[in-house]
């Protein structure tokens, strides 16, 4: 396994392989874009079919009860209502999955051009597999998705990591993924709409804003190159793979433990004495929330809203249909801070409270802005955007996009900056620096690092 992980590494530092240079993979999404028909129309509920708001429930569901259902959910600190919006409720976990086989010592990953109906440029990398528990028993009446036998009987095969991800708390409620990565030696049929890549061709397709989707990400960001020991001799041969000399240390010197007992202590501390909880509730019961046969609103100034969509696209399982979409209303930011510190990388990170999460915080990015915040900027965040506005230590700044099967153009700003190391006793609290290796370790936890800041763990580069 550990062998794996090394010719993982390698295949990072690769930007071309032997199927397909970095230039022509941007050449085929542009001719996947020119030749799928994409065509999706706003509509009102009555033309909707499947699709309505159930007046004994308040909510908004699909007749045969399946997919998913769009509920309101309310949101309480010590009995009192802080926060009230609807949110999607999808019970079921789905495969977010990517094979991967060696050719030549390197190893290359089956990546997908896939179309979303919400995407904001239509055909994006996806993975191997993208499919919602409905897809792959064939709810909606298409075809199993390709490629579902591997995952479906991955014991088959060597096992990269297997995990249980959170999605966006803030729009989805308690939605997790099942993030699975296998290795395959066996001869694999390449349909027209998969490819081969190295991992550092993803990396530099990851430089184009909005092309590799967030489903790629969360999975590549699971990926345990930390959590394996490895010897000094294989430490020599990472080495070669990783220009970044503070980035190896943070990845293979550091101590995992560094710094978990506080950040544990402070989660625990907020599970177990906060009194904070979210209910679920009809979708009139909001206060500030219209629900009429548009979709539902806001009447206030709000990060998205709900419509119904009227969907065709070529090539899918299923060609037309209509289904309700989260509608953005701007674009957010996610930002991470680096520094160098003891020799090594440092990343700050946040504990942060979710109205959707599975169990009440997860582990964040240093900076989590929404396009609509009430909340006074503290000074992480106050630094954060001093910095932006100076253009100052930035390293990275792309614009990604969200669930494209749920949310309609939804964009977000995803930033890595470096800065100067602020002690502990300093920052915020719910702030803390921690190691690659710390962040690697926990992701391998379910739910413990929220979605954003996989995202963003998946865009950093060896060098």
């Amino acid at each position: 396994m550990k062998s794996d992980i090394i010719k993982i590494l390698k295949s990072w530092k690769e930007r071309n392989s032997r199927f397909n240079s970095t230039e022509s993979l941007i050449d085929w999404i542009a001719q996947m874009n020119k030749e799928t028909d994409v065509q999706i129309q706003r509509i009102d509920f009555t033309k909707a079919n499947d699709w309505y708001f159930n007046e004994e429930n308040g909510y908004i569901e699909n007749h045969g009860n399946r997919f998913f259902s769009v509920r309101g959910i309310k949101y309480y600190e010590d009995g009192k209502l802080i926060q009230e919006q609807p949110i999607i409720c999808q019970p079921e976990i789905g495969y977010l999955g990517i094979i991967c086989k060696e050719f030549d010592g390197v190893m290359h990953f089956l990546m997908q051009a896939k179309v979303e109906p919400g995407n904001v440029n239509c055909v994006q990398i996806s993975p191997t597999i993208q499919a919602t528990k409905s897809n792959f028993e064939q709810a909606h009446g298409g075809r199993v998705p390709y490629y579902f036998s591997y995952f479906k009987n991955a014991q088959k095969y060597e096992i990269i990591f297997d995990q249980i991800q959170s999605e966006q708390g803030m729009r989805f409620y308690r939605k997790r993924n099942r993030n699975i990565m296998i290795r395959v030696d066996e001869e694999i049929e390449v349909l027209p709409a998969f490819r081969w890549m190295t991992l550092g061709q993803i990396k530099e397709l990851m430089k184009l804003d909005n092309l590799v989707n967030m489903d790629t990400r969360t999975v590549l960001s699971c990926i345990p190159f930390s959590t394996y020991s490895f010897s000094a001799e294989e430490k020599e041969e990472i080495k070669n793979y990783i220009e970044d000399k503070a980035l190896f240390a943070s990845m293979f010197s550091a101590n995992i433990q560094d710094g978990l007992d506080q950040v544990f202590n402070y989660q625990n501390d907020i599970k177990m004495f906060r009194n904070i909880s979210s209910k679920l509730s009809r979708l009139d019961s909001l206060e500030t929330w219209t629900v009429n046969k548009d979709g539902v609103f806001c009447e206030k100034e709000a990060n998205f809203d709900v419509g119904y969509y009227d969907i065709a696209i070529s090539g899918r399982e299923v060609k037309n249909w209509k289904q309700p979409l989260v509608c953005a209303k701007g674009m957010g930011t996610f930002g991470m801070m680096l520094c160098h510190h003891d020799g090594m990388l440092k990343f700050l990170v946040a504990v942060r409270a979710e109205i959707g999460a599975f169990d009440k915080v997860e582990i964040g990015p240093s900076v989590f802005l929404e396009p609509v915040s009430n909340a006074e900027p503290d000074f992480v965040e106050r630094l954060f955007e001093e910095k932006m506005q100076k253009k100052e230590g930035i390293l990275k700044d792309s614009i990604f996009s969200e669930e494209g099967g749920r949310f309609y153009h939804e964009q977000n700003r995803n930033v890595i900056m470096m800065g100067d190391y602020i002690e502990p006793e300093k920052l915020p609290r719910g702030y803390f620096w921690l190691s690659f290796s710390s962040l690697n370790s926990l992701i391998q936890i379910n739910n413990c690092l929220n979605i954003q800041l996989r995202n963003l763990l998946s865009i950093i580069d060896v060098g």
